[in-house]
C-alpha cells in the first residue's frame, strides 16, 4: 500500500480520526509531565499571592492614613476582599487584552471548517497563534492539531477518490473504445463470415470483461463498507484447494506447466465462497504469469492456530519497487506486459480484503525473472463467529 494508505487504513470514507502532534507537526500522544503541571499551577498561584501581597499592603496603607485601628480579623477580611477585587479587576483587563487575539483564533478555525466544508482541504492552521505556558498540552494547541490532521486525511481521500475515479474510467474507456470500434467494422458489407464472427468474438470477450471488472468493484466495494455478508462454516481446506487447482486443469495443461502440490488434511472455520476466491485469484495469476513448462508450487500446513498457505511460481516475477503497491485497486506492476496477459487489476485488492476481514495476513515475496510466492495466513477458527467449534468433516 501506498502511504497515504497505509495511514488511512481500514477507515471507511467519509470518517476522520485527528491524532495529536509533536512539535514538527507529526502525530504523537500528548505527554503530560510533571514539569508542565508544575508550570501550569505556578502560572496560577504565584500571581494571585504577589495579588494577595499587594492587597494587604493596600488596605494596610489606607488604613494608617485615614488613621482607623480595627482588629486583626477585620484587616485580614478586607485585604481578602481586596485581593479579590483586584483579581477581578486584572481579569477584566487581561481579558479585553486577549479578546481581540482570541476572536482572532476562532474566527480561522470557522473559516477553516467552512473551507473543508466547501471541500478545500488544502487549509492549515498555524500552531504559532497559541501561547500557553502548558504548551502542547494547551486544549486550544490540541484543537489547532485535530483540524489540521482532519484536513490532510481528508485531503487524502480525496485523492483517493479522485484516482479511483480516473482508474474506472480507463478500465472502462479500453473495452468501450474497442467494442465501438468493432461494432462500426462490422457494418462493412464487404466482410466474410468469418470476419463477422471473428469480431463478434471480440466484442463478446470485452463485454464479458466489462462485466468481470463490475463485479470486482461491487464485490471489493461490499467488502470495504464491512457490511458484506459474512458465512463462517467449518471445512476442509486442503480439498478446497484441490478442487480450485482441478478446475484451473485447462489453463496449466495448456502452457504445460509443472504443478507441485503438497495439501494435508486442514480444517478451517471460515467464508467458503470468499476463501475460495482467494486461491482462485493467487492461482490464475500464477498461470497467467508463468511461462510454459513453467513450475507452480502449492503448499497447505499448519502452525500454531493458523493455517498458512503457499503459492510459489517461476513466473516473470514483480519489480521490487511495485511490490509494496500491488494489493492497491487497478494497481498492474508492468504496464507493458499487461497488454499479452491482460486484467483489470482488482484481484489482488479483493484477496486482501478477503484476508483481512477473517483477521489474516498475506505477504509476497518475488524478484524480477524468477518467479514470485504468496504466502497467506489464516487463523483455523474464526472465533467471533458461529460454528466455530463444531466438528470440521
Amino acid at each position: 500500500m501506498t502511504a497515504r494508505q497505509e495511514k488511512l487504513g481500514n477507515k471507511r470514507y467519509g470518517t476522520v480520526r485527528a491524532a495529536p502532534h509533536d512539535s514538527s507537526g507529526r502525530g504523537r500522544r500528548p505527554v503530560f509531565s510533571i514539569g508542565g503541571i508544575v508550570i501550569r499551577v505556578a502560572a496560577i498561584i504565584v500571581p494571585a499571592f504577589f495579588i494577595f501581597l499587594l492587597a494587604f499592603w493596600l488596605t494596610e496603607r489606607i488604613f494608617r492614613h485615614y488613621g482607623y485601628h480595627p482588629g486583626p480579623y477585620a484587616v485580614y477580611m478586607t485585604g481578602v476582599m481586596a485581593a479579590f477585587l483586584l483579581m477581578t479587576l486584572g481579569g477584566i483587563v487581561v481579558g479585553r487584552i486577549a479578546a481581540p487575539r482570541q476572536r482572532r483564533f476562532f474566527q480561522l478555525l470557522i473559516d477553516a471548517i467552512r473551507q473543508m466544508a466547501k471541500g478545500n482541504f488544502d487549509v492549515r492552521i498555524p500552531v504559532e497563534m497559541v501561547h500557553d505556558p502548558g504548551g502542547e498540552n494547551h486544549p486550544f494547541r490540541q484543537l489547532v492539531y485535530s483540524i489540521n490532521d482532519m484536513a490532510e486525511e481528508l485531503a487524502q481521500m480525496e485523492e483517493l477518490r479522485q484516482e479511483f475515479i480516473s482508474n474506472v474510467s480507463h478500465e472502462i474507456q479500453s473495452p468501450l473504445t474497442a467494442i465501438a470500434g468493432f461494432v462500426q467494422a462490422l457494418k462493412n458489407d464487404d466482410l466474410t463470415k468469418e470476419q463477422r464472427l471473428h469480431y463478434l468474438d471480440i466484442i463478446e470477450t470485452e463485454s464479458k470483461r466489462l462485466s468481470r471488472m463490475s463485479d470486482n468493484l461491487l464485490k471489493l466495494t461490499s467488502l470495504e463498507s464491512g457490511r458484506h455478508p459474512f458465512h463462517p462454516e467449518a471445512y476442509r481446506l486442503d480439498r478446497q484447494i484441490r478442487e480450485v487447482v482441478l478446475s484451473c486443469e485447462p489453463l496449466w495443461i495448456q502452457k504445460e506447466l509443472q504443478l507441485d502440490v503438497s495439501l494435508p488434511p486442514v480444517g478451517v472455520v471460515a467464508d467458503k465462497d470468499l476463501v475460495g476466491q482467494v486461491w482462485m485469484n493467487l492461482l490464475t495469476n500464477a498461470i497467467k504469469f508463468t511461462g510454459t513448462g513453467g513450475t507452480i508450487a502449492i503448499s497447505l500446513q499448519t502452525e500454531d492456530e493458523w493455517a498458512v498457505v503457499r503459492i510459489a511460481d517461476t513466473g516473470i516475477g514483480i519489480a521490487e519497487e511495485d511490490l509494496p503497491r500491488i494489493f492497491e485497486r487497478f494497481y498492474k506492476a508492468d504496464k507493458a506486459r499487461t497488454r499479452t496477459t491482460p486484467g483489470n487489476g482488482l484481484g489482488l485488492a479483493i484477496v486482501k480484503k478477503i484476508v483481512d476481514v477473517h483477521h489474516g495476513d498475506i505477504s509476497v515475496k518475488s524478484r524480477l525473472g524468477e518467479g514470485t510466492a504468496f504466502t497467506v495466513r489464516l487463523p483455523l477458527k474464526f472465533r467471533p463467529f458461529p460454528g466455530a467449534g463444531q466438528n470440521i468433516p
